[in-house]
């Protein structure tokens, strides 16, 4: 266990729900926007009931707004919304929608207030390195470079990998625990990841029994490739003891068929006289040196570590010549007990390496999951999720915080659009007793409702923000353009298909339309094509008009995860049992949008 240091001061519940107040405050005017559908957006005539402004003000504003922010690095602009509210408070900021039509009048202040509302600017943020810092007290992180996950995995995968493993084995270290169970385990990179490099005993638990067999399968052959690499390293590190090994090996051939019992006798007489150059005659006073500090380098290794870098490191005894080990037997006694000692070591690596182990298990996940049924031999540990889908983010988190032997957490969640919430059909009877969202009293009790088409258009803007697109223009506006050519028609207000990803496949607007109406089952035939390109005529000129409805969307998209977090977050403050609980920005948002950790630690005992 790491030595005590205070963890960073994070902010307390009414602080949380003060700075929920506000984001749902802006949000209720904001929401709708976001649950428009672009689908709808000619049929349902979304820009008129929603904006009161031109297309292109809305887009001059936002991309000027999105360079500033850009070039500043960091949201910068907030600042005059930070200091307004300082001096009048949250409601007395400048009024973004009109409170009679509710439409969007000013898009300043539309784009301040979403900017704003936003984790990293709501000041609801750890710093990841002050929380590493913090857990690891005095001890040095364990460090393992003989494996790059960059081999394995992408550049995304691989950045949060090296980033979450880094803080798991922290909080691992903290608490002074081996095992952990990551949920929602997928494909296993980062389960493989931990068991390899850090020597944790990690049961990876997916829903789907095909990605267990593929992880099972994929972390076979990086087992394979890592005792290669592994190999490799141990030669850059221990290169000379490993020279040392092969020069022992010929020495003792040559030396086997002499007069040891003679030699041996000589050493034993003379042993308090000689120096570690006389028990290795053929080797240079600096490769002794070099042994007595790579030995004493590697007793100096943390337990852990001792399991993973050195599980095959030589020992003293392989360096030393048979003649040069102090005993009072023959020779044969001596070969004998160096071949016991050898066994032992071997026997003592092999168990060690049995709970360095990655056990990919197939497991629906629910909040009332047993652990117990899932895994005979669960202690003491840390629940992980890297990109948990959905409620999967949710339940780890109650999960966590009913069972007394998960001493930590560290979540992060991903596909907000497969939340269920529960308050999003209220008319209809559920059985359901514990949804997605919310989790917290707070929200419970404003009986909040994002929305689903909220949601989707979050995950789907925040990805591009990051990468500095916008949403596809074109391919949205061909499915709304064709929306209101089934609606006109075919009669058809609702359509229940999905057209799917046909865009990319289209040579044109009527190819797409033409190949659309085949795969909804519609009979294309009766579509000249005069009346497919006089719908593509009408509303060309009002393309800017989507254009700038889906930059509204990707402003937004931070507003509603902010608010999905918080959630969470809130949650974890209302447990009486958890000692430390935060947000952490754990990767860099260009390489992987959904950046937010939700981080919970119980009190260590």
């Amino acid at each position: 266990m790491a030595a005590a240091c205070p963890l960073p001061a994070t902010q307390d519940l009414p602080t949380l729900h003060a700075k929920l107040q506000g984001l749902l405050r802006f949000l209720r005017d904001a929401l709708p926007i976001s649950n428009a559908h672009t689908v709808d957006f000619y049929t349902e005539s979304v820009w008129e009931k929603l904006v009161d402004l031109s297309p292109e003000t809305v887009l001059a504003v936002l991309k000027r707004s999105a360079a500033e922010a850009e070039a500043e690095a960091g949201f910068s602009e907030a600042r005059p919304l930070v200091e307004a509210e300082a001096r009048a408070g949250v409601s007395d900021f400048p009024k973004a929608f009109c409170e009679t039509s509710q439409k969007l009048v000013s898009v300043e202040a539309f784009a301040l207030a979403a900017k704003y509302y936003s984790v990293q600017n709501l000041g609801m943020c750890t710093s990841f390195e002050q929380l590493l810092v913090a857990l690891q007290g005095n001890k040095k992180q364990r460090t393992a470079e003989n494996l790059k996950p960059v081999e394995f995995m992408n550049m995304k995968k691989s950045h949060e990998v090296q980033a979450m493993s880094q803080l798991i084995c922290s909080i691992t270290d903290y608490y002074g625990v081996k095992q952990v169970i990551d949920l929602g385990s997928g494909k296993g990179y980062l389960s493989s990841f931990l068991s390899l490099k850090y020597g944790l005993k990690v049961y990876g638990i997916d829903s789907s029994n095909t990605n267990t067999h593929g992880a099972k399968e994929r972390n076979r052959k990086l087992k394979k490739h890592w005792k290669h690499y592994h190999t490799q390293s141990r030669v850059d590190v221990n290169g000379v003891a490993l020279k040392m090994a092969k020069e022992r090996k010929v020495q003792n051939e040559i030396k086997y068929n002499a007069n040891v019992e003679e030699t041996y006798n000589n050493s034993s007489a003379n042993q308090e006289k000689m120096s570690p150059s006389d028990y290795l005659p053929d080797f240079s006073g600096s490769v002794i040196s070099d042994i007595r500090k790579q030995m004493e380098n590697l007793h100096a290794q943390p337990h852990g570590e001792d399991n993973l870098c050195f599980e095959n490191s030589f020992s003293l005894i392989d360096f030393l010549p048979i003649n040069a080990v102090e005993t009072n037997s023959s020779s044969q006694i001596i070969n004998r007990e160096i071949s016991e000692a050898n066994k032992e070591r071997r026997k003592l690596a092999s168990k060690s390496n049995e709970s360095n182990i990655y056990s990919p298990l197939t497991s629906f996940i629910t909040a009332d999951s047993e652990l117990h049924d899932i895994i005979k031999d669960l202690e003491e540990c840390l629940m992980v999720g890297l990109h948990t889908c959905g409620d999967l983010a949710s339940n780890t988190l109650r999960i966590f915080a009913s069972n007394s032997e998960i001493k930590g957490v560290c979540s992060v969640g991903c596909c907000y659009h497969l939340l269920s919430e529960e308050f999003e059909n209220e008319h209809k009877e559920c059985i359901q007793e514990k949804w997605g969202f919310p989790m917290c009293h707070y929200l419970k009790e404003e009986r909040w409702c994002c929305g689903r088409n909220a949601r989707m258009s979050a995950c789907l803007a925040l990805e591009r923000v990051a990468l500095g697109q916008g949403l596809p223009t074109e391919s949205l506006f061909y499915r709304a353009v064709l929306q209101d050519i089934i609606k006109d028609c075919y009669g058809i207000t609702k359509c229940e298909q999905h057209v799917g990803k046909i865009y990319s496949k289209c040579s044109s607007f009527l190819d797409y339309v033409r190949k659309s109406l085949k795969k909804l089952g519609l009979d294309e035939s009766k579509l000249p094509e005069k009346i497919i390109m006089d719908y593509y005529e009408k509303y060309k000129p009002r393309m800017d008009e989507l254009e700038a409805f889906n930059m509204l969307k990707v402003f937004l998209a931070p507003c509603i995860e902010t608010l999905i977090l918080l959630d969470r977050l809130c949650y974890l403050k209302e447990q009486e049992d958890i000692a430390w609980s935060a947000l952490v920005k754990l990767f860099d948002p260009v390489k992987s949008p959904r950046c937010y950790a939700v981080i919970a630690l119980k009190k260590q005992q």
